[in-house]
């Protein structure tokens, strides 16, 4: 759908050298023209129009000096800084540029026909008089020499295998007397050729081919040779074939041109000489002259330099023409006419070698011109009501237009064709938005076309809309309105004078042309009336230093930005006074791109008017910021910036609300897999066009084949303005159609969807809409999930506090439904109870029950269809048994005759249940149903005589709290309940709470032993009191518990018992010094006036516990210092082999899994395979014990896989343990100063401090700083697949244990509000 435009034309007539021009060469590296003639050679500076360098070969006498010379080919050889010439005579002179001295480095007795260079200028090919090609390297020396026809075929013969001969064949109606006729000869060569052999080499230039005229038959014949001159194949007989030779640089096929009884045709030759493929020119046969053909640099334009056959009086005109294919299929995309004037007459036309679209022309008026081309699509941009989605493509003298807003066509296929007198250079959509499909023509003859839609075609005009072929046309099509030739000036005067025509307003364009002054372009403002049939191009609105090679308006502030060849960007405004300005930004910089854009577009970014370019090497500008510079092709519609990248994406980007910096962000940073702002595309996939008022989006691929596709972007935004404008209907359909999450019409606002629920309703009038709309919510919030909004501001939700997305919405659809048409939405009101996250089918049925009970209506649907749609959402067996759960015989027989129970199955069930009384027969139903806190509130109304039922059921069941509520407190069922809870809590070795239950009821007994169990001393005694216990008893009792509570290390508790109830205070003390208890200690001493006891127990223990303290702490001090240092070595081996600079002293060299970013940290998965047997035994296990069984797994041996998490564990335990110990010391050092032991109380302060203060400092150093492990939400959305969705779930399921594997890793903190220092000690 592309199309040639021209960027810029660079014309030089004003220096004529001496002499014809009869070749060009172009110098790459400076951008000159060397021009050989019959004197020699210049060198023409095409932007000053200044020759340069003025070489005579007469003076040498290379060339004659009556200017019959001829120079048969000139080659610029930038190593040598020099050029070298072939004459027809037969010398080979290098001339160097620099000094203008000229060598001759070869001659040829019998003359040179053609030299030609291959394309790295490693070799030389000269074709000599006698018909010979010598083949030499680039400092002349020969390779070979060999005549240039051969009788052999060649290398690439192509072998028989014998599979049955010609005579033996099936010939039909001519009979075997066919296969014995000779073939007949091939015609002479064109009267025109000129019998010279044409080179061409293939673009890698390991091949080459010549067609020369066969001695023999005087035809033409191409064989193909390589860089050693060996033949390798000899073309088939071709009859017609012309002199025009050029291989496709990509190396596929070689272009020539042949005459054929009814047409001229370019052909196409393999390398191994069979014909493939061809096209037909426009022209009758023996119209033209096929002087040349000639491919760019990049294989993708053929250019054809045709001339008219010579006829008597009337001089041949001459044409340059430009083709390109796309889908098989040839367009002629430039016309160029040179007309019949003997100085506009082409001698020479060649491709720049390096710039791919650069075309140079010399003429033999000496006459330069240079034309730059790019591509473009031609499409309406309007995105008004009355606007069409058109795409113009110029092939010849028809102009292909598709409308894709109807149908998408690929090309050569079009919805219609404008046929046009002569050949289409230019077409022009108009830029208002309202008539965008209006467009004009402008062909090579510079007359202008207006065609227009809404109006009627001229019967008599020889412009006409056709339709397409096989295309059955449904909408209107074009009219010719105006037909106008265009007045070029006098000093403008060669083909394609007129670039960049722009369409601004009714009958007014703006177009570009070269000035006389080469370094000048002028904008015209042309005018045309509605009678004049000339419009004459006098004075130029503006005038602007450069070459414009871009235009781009804007119809909504008609302003044009007009960027030069060196990039800047001019801000020009056509009315009311025209007014030329430097564009500039925000900042107040000059707009520059830098390299020059070859397409433009204005475009407003978060309210500024802003100039977006994209470069021949695809970078993206937006004013002087580089966005991108991955970018194949872009285009703007709406509020949206359509991208297509070399990562075979596109992007959809909102301009508003954003800002240039975000925008380079976006289109550089990675994007998450629910963007949508990204879709893959498939590689190579350009924008042609956006469709208005619509969501498509048509991109073509490299072979020519179209694609449409709905961006999720575009869609989604389509979406949000019909929701915004309550058009629930068209956002339902669209949403329905592309496969968008219906949720989204709740999620964009959910206070506008309940507000308008009835409108909603009304709309889309659908009980099947509707089902699908209810049957697809869920909890889910798609604007944060599937969908998330790039907008600043958010719609809060209406959702209630506690209330359930899916209820609201199906309580708010059913209420609007039964007051619009609850007959006529019944289905979908069912559907509104089934589908709440609690169903409520017991409701659902009962509507069916009802519909059953009910008269018949016209709108309503019958009971059996409202049931058979409730099977088809809810499985029969369910559905069943909640029939059954109404207690509603008729309905439950209704419900299983749908199903397919057996009768004898539910029958007799159901016939016994009637005959049962009420609340027993609902007791029976529930208990079926296993809804067994319904069955027990049933049963507890059946009367004494089912009590012990009720008991065993409660047993059974474990219901003993929802039974508890059934009866009156106090009551003898009451505490009948309590007595087997209580049985229940002690066998489950609950036994607190089983002897709180016991006391409830009055079994004290009972209760005495379960606090017993659990040594609740408190409860224990209460209970003894209360049965009456003797001071004897009581003592016993006292003394048992408070064994088990020494072994359970509660000495205080202990110590009351044996003091207050057993009266043993002795005993008491000395379990209290045992417990380190000093204060209560003293306390009993006193209390009791036994002060002996503190020289015979006190005083030993204190010191006793102070020697413990001491060399407890000791140990831990040395242990903590020894982990220290090994975690610093450990982590020093590690950090050398992640450098690479260990590889054996770490198990697993530099592939294990100790190497990840977090330390010695490895996978969830890594670590469970590693530990998976010792993790079995103790799967099990409590979570107590489990976690033991983890810790295990990190082992502190030397070398093992997880020394350091091992050492960091056993450091962060070593903490724990010593600062717990504050209270403890402190309580110690004051009995030891109480006792006036102060040095030994300043030693263990002292020496606790000191550790205290060592693990403060450490503890920076062990634990360092790391990052915990980032959680990420599970990757859903359109771009996502079985496997990414499992690994995502998986990840989350591994990250949950990886943090709680971490905690090793957090470094513990010291309890500093804790006072246990003794100041006196200081």
């Amino acid at each position: 759908m592309r199309n040639l435009k021209l960027l810029k034309s660079l014309h030089c007539s004003s220096v004529k050298g001496i002499g014809t021009p009869q070749c060009i060469t172009v110098r790459s590296d400076n951008g000159t023209i060397l021009i050989g003639s019959s004197f020699g050679f210049v060198e023409l500076n095409p932007s000053s129009e200044e020759i340069i360098t003025d070489v005579s070969l007469t003076s040498e006498n290379f060339l004659p000096e009556d200017g019959s010379g001829q120079v048969v080919g000139i080659q610029d050889v930038p190593d040598q800084e020099s050029v070298c010439i072939a004459t027809a005579t037969g010398d080979v002179i290098l001339c160097n540029l620099n000094t203008g001295q000229l060598e001759c480095v070869g001659s040829v007795d019998s003359g040179i026909v053609t030299m030609s260079w291959s394309p790295d200028q490693e070799l030389v090919l000269l074709i000599t008089g006698q018909q010979t090609l010598i083949l030499m390297t680039k400092d002349f020396e020969p390779i070979a020499e060999i005549p240039i026809h051969q009788e052999d075929f060649g290398e690439g013969k192509f072998i028989t295998v014998g599979w049955g001969k010609k005579e033996t064949q099936f010939h039909g109606s001519e009979g075997k007397q066919a296969a014995r006729q000779k073939v007949t000869s091939v015609q002479p060569a064109m009267h025109w050729d000129d019998h010279r052999p044409r080179v061409t080499w293939r673009g890698d230039g390991q091949l080459f081919a010549v067609s020369a005229i066969c001695p023999e038959t005087g035809s033409r014949k191409v064989r193909v040779w390589n860089r050693e001159l060996c033949l390798q194949s000899t073309s088939e007989p071709v009859d017609g074939l012309e002199q025009a030779l050029s291989w496709k640089p990509s190396g596929s096929l070689i272009a020539s041109s042949q005459t054929k009884p009814n047409k001229h045709d370019v052909v196409f030759f393999e390398k191994n000489g069979l014909l493939h493929g061809e096209f037909t020119l426009p022209f009758a046969k023996g119209e033209v002259q096929v002087r040349e053909l000639l491919w760019n640099s990049d294989s993708t334009v053929l250019a054809l330099w045709l001339q008219d056959n010579g006829k008597e009086d009337i001089k041949p005109n001459t044409y340059v023409q430009l083709w390109v294919v796309g889908n098989y299929h040839w367009y002629l995309k430039q016309s160029l006419h040179f007309g019949n004037e003997d100085e506009k007459k082409v001698l020479s036309v060649m491709w720049d070698p390096e710039i791919s679209y650069r075309l140079h022309v010399v003429c033999s008026g000496w006459q330069y011109l240079c034309y730059d081309w790019t591509w473009s699509t031609y499409c309406s941009g309007g995105n008004g009501a009355g606007g069409q989605t058109d795409v113009a493509v110029i092939d010849g003298d028809k102009v292909l237009v598709t409308s894709f807003d109807q149908s998408v066509v690929p090309p050569p296929m079009c919805t219609f064709h404008m046929q046009f007198p002569c050949a289409v250079n230019h077409v022009a959509f108009y830029t208002d938005p309202e008539k965008s499909s209006d467009f004009a023509v402008l062909d090579a003859d510079n007359t202008l076309y207006i065609c227009r839609y809404g109006i009627d075609a001229d019967k008599d005009s020889n412009v006409k809309a056709v339709p397409g072929n096989g295309y059955k046309l449904l909408t209107r099509m074009p009219a010719l309105e105006k037909k106008c030739r265009v007045q070029v000036p006098s000093c403008t005067t060669h083909p394609l004078c007129f670039r960049h025509l722009t369409w601004v307003a009714d009958y007014t364009f703006l177009v570009v042309i070269q000035e006389a002054n080469a370094s000048q372009s002028a904008v015209y403002l042309m005018k045309i009336t509605v009678d004049e049939q000339t419009v004459h191009v006098h004075e130029p609105s503006v005038t602007v230093n450069g070459h414009i090679i871009s235009v781009s308006y804007s119809a909504k502030t008609k302003t044009c930005a007009l960027q030069t060849a060196n990039g800047q960007i001019w801000k020009y405004v056509w009315e009311p006074t025209p007014v030329l300005d430097s564009w500039k930004d925000k900042l107040g910089q000059d707009v520059k791109f830098q390299p020059p854009c070859v397409q433009t577009a204005i475009v407003e970014i978060n309210g500024e008017e802003s100039v977006l370019g994209i470069t021949d090497r695809s970078r993206l500008f937006i004013n002087n910021l580089l966005v991108a510079a991955n970018i194949t092709s872009f285009a703007i519609y709406d509020d949206f910036l359509l991208l297509t990248t070399h990562s075979h994406t596109c992007r959809c980007m909102s301009l508003r609300n954003t800002s240039l910096k975000d925008l380079e962000a976006d289109l550089n940073g990675t994007s998450n897999s629910n963007d949508e702002t990204v879709r893959k595309v498939e590689r190579g996939s350009r924008i042609v066009t956006v469709v208005p008022q619509d969501t498509k989006v048509i991109l073509q691929m490299p072979r020519g084949n179209l694609e449409t596709v709905h961006h999720r972007a575009l869609v989604l935004a389509q979406i949000r303005k019909w929701l915004n404008s309550c058009l629930y209907r068209e956002a339902f359909e669209c949403m329905r159609k592309l496969r968008i999450n219906l949720n989204l019409l709740y999620d964009h606002n959910p206070q506008a969807f309940l507000d308008n629920v009835d409108l909603f309703v009304r709309q889309i009038d659908s009980v099947n809409y509707i089902n699908l709309f209810l049957t697809e919510i869920k909890e889910e919030d798609v604007t944060t999930t599937m969908y998330p909004t790039h907008s600043a501001s958010s719609v809060p939700s209406a959702q209630k506090s506690g209330a359930k997305k899916v209820d609201i919405i199906c309580d708010v659809m059913r209420a609007a439904m039964e007051k619009l048409n609850p007959q006529k939405y019944c289905l979908s009101i069912l559907t509104s109870y089934v589908r709440k996250t609690a169903p409520e089918l017991e409701t659902a049925l009962q509507k069916v029950h009802e519909l059953r009970e009910s008269p018949p209506s016209p709108d309503a649907v019958s009971a059996e269809e409202a049931l058979k749609y409730l099977l088809f959402l809810v499985d029969v067996n369910e559905l069943y048994d909640h029939s059954l759960g109404t207690y509603d015989f008729d309905l439950v027989i209704m419900v299983a005759e749908k199903s397919q129970k057996d009768p004898k199955e539910y029958l007799p069930f159901l016939n016994k249940l009637k005959k049962m009384e009420t609340n027993y027969q609902r007791y029976t139903i529930d208990k079926h149903l296993k809804r067994y806190k319904k069955a027990l509130e049933h049963l507890s109304k059946c009367g004494p005589e089912h009590f012990i039922e009720f008991l065993n059921f409660v047993k059974d069941q474990n219901l003993y709290t929802e039974a508890l509520k059934l009866h009156p407190v106090g009551s003898s069922e009451y505490k009948a309940i309590n007595d087997v809870y209580g049985e229940h809590l002690y066998s489950r070795q609950h036994f607190e709470q089983a002897g709180l239950a016991f006391a409830r009821c009055g079994s004290l007994e009972k209760a005495l032993d379960a606090f017993v169990a659990c040594s609740s001393w408190q409860h224990i005694v209460s209970i003894a009191s209360q049965l009456k216990y003797s001071e004897d008893k009581m003592a016993a009792l006292a003394r048992s518990v408070s064994g088990k509570l020494r072994e359970q290390r509660k000495y205080e508790s202990a110590a009351v018992l044996l003091e207050q109830y057993a009266k043993d205070y002795e005993e008491a003390i000395i379990l209290l010094i045992e417990g380190g208890l000093w204060e209560d200690c003293l306390r009993l001493i006193y209390k009791y006036n036994r002060p002996d006891i503190i020289e015979t127990n006190v005083k030993p223990g204190i010191i006793e516990a102070k020697k413990n303290y001491m060399t407890f702490l000791e140990m831990q001090k040395v242990t903590f210092i020894r982990y220290k240092e090994r975690l610093s070595v450990v982590r020093d081996l590690k950090e050398k082999a992640r450098q690479g600079l260990l590889d054996d002293e770490i198990p697993g060299g530099l592939e294990s899994d100790l190497f990840s970013d977090t330390s010695s940290v490895m996978t969830t998965s890594d670590m469970s395979g590693r530990y998976s047997h010792s993790n079995s035994r103790i799967s099990s296990r409590s979570s107590k014990n489990r976690r033991k069984a983890e810790r295990k797994k990190y082992s502190l041996k030397e070398g093992s896989p997880l020394e350091d998490v091992a050492l960091l564990e056993a450091l962060r335990e070593i903490v724990r343990t010593v600062d717990t110990m504050r209270s403890d010391v402190n309580s110690l050092l004051k009995v030891l100063v109480l006792f006036l032991y102060d040095t030994d109380a300043r030693e263990l302060q002292q020496m606790y401090q000191e550790f205290l203060q060592l693990m403060e400092v450490s503890i920076q150093d062990i634990w360092v700083p790391c990052a915990p492990p980032n959680a990420t939400l599970p990757v859903l959305g359109p771009h996502s697949t079985a496997n990414s969705i499992m690994t995502s779930y998986q990840q989350q399921r591994n990250l949950k244990t990886a943090e709680q594997e971490t905690e090793p890793f957090i470094a513990p903190k010291l309890s500093k509000t804790i006072q246990w220092k003794l100041d006196l000690l200081d």
